[in-house]
């Protein structure tokens, strides 16, 4: 599979080679933030098949936690791109930043509902786990 994307403005661009690896919702905290309130929709994907292939984004990680995860964003328009986590192989690729984010075709499971919202929603039947599940 090849996904091709970038920020709002244009300023960043990637391609992403290779099959997903998970396909979820984030309710944490850290992704209301970012997302404005609600969920982050997201795909893992092998990082050695994701490269930029226009501008640089830049990044941000938190100095007060342990293990706290990288964000990357355009510096432009502010779009976040991407999530590194120490000790995870795969990026943690937005959704909303895909050409055709149809291919997305839906999460298969909602991580950290422990953080959820009232007001966010979990279709029925979907996994849910209060924090990351076993990869």
């Amino acid at each position: 599979m090849i996904l091709e994307g970038g920020c709002y403005c244009g300023a960043v661009r990637y391609r992403a080679e290779g099959e997903p690896i998970f396909k979820g919702q984030c309710h944490c905290r850290a992704c209301q933030h970012v997302s404005g309130g609600g969920p982050n929709l997201f795909v893992l994907l092998p990082r050695d098949g994701f490269k930029y292939t226009a501008g640089a984004p830049k990044q941000y990680t938190r100095t007060d936690r342990a293990l706290a995860v990288t964000r990357e964003f355009c510096a432009e328009c502010g779009t976040h791109l991407t999530t590194l986590r120490p000790g995870v192989d795969p990026v943690i690729l937005k959704i909303g930043t895909l050409d055709d984010p149809s291919v997305f075709g839906g999460a298969s499971a909602a991580v950290f509902v422990a953080e959820k919202q009232d007001f966010h929603v979990i279709p029925d039947g979907m996994p849910s786990f209060e924090g990351m599940p076993p990869m």
